[in-house]
Order: structure tokens, then C-alpha cells, then sequence
């Protein structure tokens, strides 16, 4: 990892309140395919969610019957999810080197947040501490660029913001985890939200390439981005449509002896 990748990785502690209030959530659906593609249901099932972050995932795995535990790294945003989610089980560590026993959990999930690892430690460490026919989930919410408002906004960031990067095509992960032996299943959902524009910016204010700007440089760019927004939808009020983008790579079960 790069000192400005590890700047944007630490960067979310300090903003893990607007994190928690207007980040997108998932759709039940996503963990239809989670269970689809991994082979067995969520409830009962022991899972680490990794790089929990404020625990919007990791509810809605523990929703769903999962024993889940958080795994999170910053203590900003350790906080949040403790102070929302009190009854949920929270371990600080990283991906690079999780915090627990060989053959331990089913599933390992990470919810936005497997570009924060470095894949060549935490692959293994995920084989690790799966047990046999266990699944790594990994997924990302990303804009629907198809959508002209939303190409001009990420052409405006582009502009004003010199560590602006789109994450799109997540599934290309696939190539870094097909050395591993691994069953791998990949799919899409489009899904959208309706939120008001002040949501929209508290939203923007999570994001890393906005908490490591100055903040004069942040006040000035959000607000020209709130007046765009507000000449899009003057009556304060958006769609925001998402592609949903989904890899599961499953461990292959031993052979028993007949």
C-alpha cells in the first residue's frame, strides 16, 4: 500500500458519523446471491465481516441469522458501530493478518473494503481461517455511471480532487483470486435510492478522496457540488442508482475416503 492509499485508509475514523448516517445500505437481494452462490443459507452461519466499518453490513448479516462478528481496524469507526450496535461482537485487526484461529467461519465478507488489503497477505489469510467449502464474499456499491448526472458528477471530481479515483469493474478481482483454487461466482445488481441533496453531501463527506483534502479545498468543492445538484433537482430530491457488483470464491471441501 501506497502513503496516499494508506492516507485514504485511515482517513475514515474521522468521519465515521456521516459514514454511518447517509452511506448507502444493501438490498435484501445481495444476500439472496451471497447465499446462492456460496451454497448454503446465512442463518447459523459463523461470519466475519472484515472492514466492517460502521457495521451496515454487519447488521444486516446478523439479520439475516448469521453469528456474525465485526472485524474493524479504525477505532473511529469501531466506535460508531459499538455505540449503534452494542450487541454485536467487534474484534479491531485487518484483513492482513485476521485475528483468529485456523478454520474458524464459513464466510468472510467485505463490504467496500477489500481494496484497503493487500491481497497477497489477505487471500491467505482468508483461506486460513476458513473452514473447508467456506466463502469469501466480497462486494462493492459503486454509481451507475450509465446515468448522465451521475458521469458529469464523477467528471467534476476528476477535476477538483487530485486522489479522485472511480471504483468500477470490482469483479476484475476475480483475476486475483483464480491462482487459489477457488469455485468463483460473480454477479450485478442494479439497484437505486432516493435521497435530498443534504444527504447526498454527508454521503460525499464520508468518502476518502473528500477527508484528506484540506478542509477549505472540501467546503469548496461540496459546495459547488451541492449548487449542481440542486440545478439537477431543484426540488431537493435524487435518485441515486447503483450497481452492485458481487464476487464469491469458495473453498473446495476435502474428499472423504469411502
Amino acid at each position: 500500500m501506497t502513503d496516499l492509499q494508506r492516507a485514504h485508509a485511515q482517513s475514515f475514523g474521522a468521519v465515521a458519523a456521516e459514514y454511518d448516517a447517509a452511506r448507502p445500505s444493501y438490498p435484501d437481494r445481495l444476500f439472496d446471491e451471497i447465499e446462492r452462490l456460496a451454497g448454503r443459507p446465512l442463518k447459523g452461519a459463523d461470519v466475519l465481516d472484515v472492514g466492517a466499518g460502521t457495521g451496515i453490513a454487519t447488521r444486516l448479516l446478523a439479520g439475516r441469522g448469521a453469528r456474525v462478528t465485526a472485524v474493524e481496524p479504525s477505532p473511529g469507526m469501531a466506535a460508531q458501530l459499538h455505540a449503534v450496535s452494542p450487541g454485536i461482537p467487534l474484534v479491531k485487526g485487518s484483513g492482513d493478518d485476521l485475528p483468529f484461529h485456523d478454520a474458524t467461519a464459513d464466510l468472510i465478507t467485505y463490504a467496500q473494503a477489500f481494496h484497503w488489503t493487500d491481497q497477497r497477505r489477505s487471500i491467505p489469510e482468508a483461506m486460513r481461517v476458513l473452514r473447508p467449502g467456506g466463502s469469501l464474499a466480497l462486494w462493492w456499491n459503486v454509481k451507475d455511471r450509465e446515468t448522465a448526472w451521475v458521469a458529469a458528477q464523477e467528471d467534476r471530481f476528476a477535476a477538483a480532487l487530485p486522489s479522485y479515483h472511480y471504483y468500477g469493474a470490482a469483479n476484475a478481482i476475480v483475476d486475483e483470486l483464480s491462482p487459489y483454487g477457488l469455485a468463483l461466482g460473480t454477479a450485478t445488481l442494479r439497484w437505486e435510492r432516493t435521497v435530498t441533496v443534504e444527504s447526498a453531501i454527508t454521503d460525499l463527506r464520508s468518502k476518502s478522496y473528500f477527508a484528506v483534502v484540506p478542509a477549505e479545498q472540501r467546503e469548496r468543492v461540496l459546495a459547488d457540488e451541492r449548487a449542481a445538484l440542486l440545478a439537477e433537482f431543484p426540488d431537493g430530491r435524487l435518485v441515486e442508482p447503483y450497481r452492485l457488483e458481487l464476487t464469491v470464491a469458495t473453498t473446495v471441501r476435502p474428499v472423504r475416503p469411502v
